[in-house]
């Protein structure tokens, strides 16, 4: 599985999105939302919008570990 650079931010996004989203579960607390001028910010719907990409994109490496998984085990 080659590692490309998209991926290594992609991942990153959704860790800090988790991140998030265990403040807000624990502690009622939206860290994006603080920083960013509330939840209906338009900076703030962005910022979410794209770590829900990310989340979507990181979907993929379910896939290429597969892959991965599937060559080793011919080899």
């Amino acid at each position: 599985m080659r590692v490309r650079p998209f991926d290594w931010t992609a991942l990153t996004l959704v860790i800090i999105g988790a991140i998030n989203w265990g403040l807000i579960g624990f502690f009622q607390f939206d860290l994006i939302a603080a920083l960013f001028g509330g939840v209906d910010s338009w900076i703030s719907r962005i910022i979410y919008a794209i770590i829900g990409l990310c989340g979507l994109y990181c979907l993929t490496f379910y896939g290429r570990l597969s892959e991965r998984h599937d060559s080793s085990i011919r080899d």
